[in-house]
């Protein structure tokens, strides 16, 4: 069996993959598609299993391009089989963000047909395959069609990353005249909220460093290359997870917005501490497609890797320095345009 190792982690290549398949549940006849999967020690095996079956009001997609996201490589480190979100036994597969063509659909599907190429988010973190694969179930109501301005590399930067800002933003509530820090304005999140929260009418400002300040002024915020003075802002949505310091620039009575579900700052004077717990949501999902197709939202990449070199991938991300996401390319579509 041929392998490689990299930052303690071991990559089956011609994997044994009998130990892996006795913990995934039956799923169609045959080996029909690759998948990568991991025990959350650390690890990754690139599986051959059985294509997945679509239930009612589900459809499967053609995985053309999946995006690598924090949510994947904490996962590969084991962080929340820790917390006991994963089962400690369980085998799970990696990917919420998708972009491909559907394949199949599932009793009771009324609006998509097979070849209609779409958009996902496949959020769950205990599933036995995700994104990370040839083939992928998903919700009917998970679903936008693909933006036809980019190709599925693009796409799949888009519906985990749009779908958390905009959420975040959704629980902010209307604007009113009142201010708002997004913290890691340039990063994955960050860089989309910037744009959405100024076209609901937010008076926003930008915290990145200094090399972000033309991307943050071009997204229709002010900039912030340092700590913001205290009690300065109405709100703050805190995509770098900064937890206090970003909670000391609210003013009393605040709001904090952060993106790690019970790991927010204590609450103090007054200000409502929460946190965005991203689900599906086809229709918003479309509304973001849309943007990104008017061009009032960019996708941004930060290169490709092919889905057999997914732990080349993850310590890509890990090493940062970039910006937009790295993408596994799936297919051979994945460059092509709808």
């Amino acid at each position: 069996m041929g392998s490689y190792a990299l930052q303690g982690a071991y990559f089956p290549i011609e994997s044994d993959i009998d130990t892996v398949e006795r913990q995934l549940p039956s799923t169609s006849k045959g080996k029909d598609m690759q998948a990568i999967v991991t025990t959350g020690d650390n690890d990754l095996t690139l599986a051959e299993l059985g294509v997945p079956v679509p239930g009612p009001q589900e459809v499967r997609i053609a995985v053309d391009a999946a995006a690598v996201n924090p949510v994947d490589v904490q996962t590969r480190r084991g962080i929340y089989h820790q917390l006991g979100w994963i089962d400690r036994s369980r085998v799970v597969g990696l990917g919420w963000d998708v972009a491909g063509r559907i394949d199949a659909v599932g009793d009771g599907v009324g609006t998509w047909s097979p070849g209609t190429y779409v958009v996902a988010l496949h959020d769950g973190l205990d599933s036995p395959t995700a994104a990370y694969a040839g083939y992928v179930v998903v919700p009917e109501s998970a679903i936008a069609a693909a933006p036809t301005s980019t190709d599925a590399v693009g796409a799949a930067t888009l519906p985990l990353n749009a779908l958390t800002a905009m959420q975040a933003l959704d629980m902010l509530g209307e604007p009113d005249g009142r201010t708002l820090l997004v913290t890691g304005a340039a990063g994955g999140v960050g860089g989309f909220a910037l744009p959405l929260a100024a076209r609901r009418g937010w008076a926003v400002s930008g915290l990145a460093r200094g090399e972000d300040e033309e991307f943050v002024r071009a997204s229709g915020a002010l900039f912030v290359s340092t700590t913001p003075p205290a009690r300065t802002f109405d709100a703050v949505f805190d995509t770098a997870a900064l937890g206090a310091q970003a909670l000391d620039a609210i003013r009393d009575g605040g709001r904090y917005v952060g993106v790690i579900p019970s790991s927010g700052p204590p609450a103090v004077r007054g200000v409502e501490v929460t946190a965005v717990v991203v689900h599906h949501d086809g229709e918003g999902l479309a509304e973001l497609v849309r943007l990104v197709d008017e061009g009032m939202l960019a996708v941004r990449t930060a290169g490709t890797f092919p889905l057999e070199k997914a732990l080349d991938a993850h310590a890509a991300f890990e090493r940062g320095g970039t910006r937009g996401r790295w993408v596994l390319t799936v297919s051979e579509n994945a460059r092509s345009i709808p």
